[in-house]
């Protein structure tokens, strides 16, 4: 049925993290490149800083939760069908965020078990 991809990236630069005029085009970027499309998407900004995203996609979600006081990313990507574009928006994400360390946990959907 699908993978799903949630991961915690630590030691961020902050300034990455901190508002939705700076996220915003890089997780567009990241959506478009991967192959995934975009149903709509929603971003909160936190005070003083902080930001919440979510992609509701076509083949399912991506949201991603930063604390900049941390330099901390909470990332979670569900994708339906191939696992190629969850797999690649990860990976550009990575190269895009470039953390000191990655934490992350596959999980494979599947209505037969």
């Amino acid at each position: 049925m699908g993978i799903h991809i949630i991961a915690e990236f630590r030691g961020v630069d902050p300034r990455k993290l901190s508002r939705v005029e700076d996220l915003r085009p890089v997780l567009d970027s990241v959506v478009a490149k991967s192959g995934l499309h975009v149903v709509s998407s929603s971003f909160h900004q936190f005070e003083p800083h902080g930001v919440s995203a979510i992609y509701l996609l076509s083949e399912s979600h991506l949201s991603v939760h930063t604390w900049p006081e941390y330099g901390y990313m909470a990332l979670d990507i569900f994708t339906c069908g191939d696992d190629g574009p969850a797999l690649r928006a990860f990976e550009l994400l990575v190269e895009e965020f470039k953390p000191k360390s990655v934490e992350k946990r596959i999980i494979r959907r599947d209505i037969f078990g």
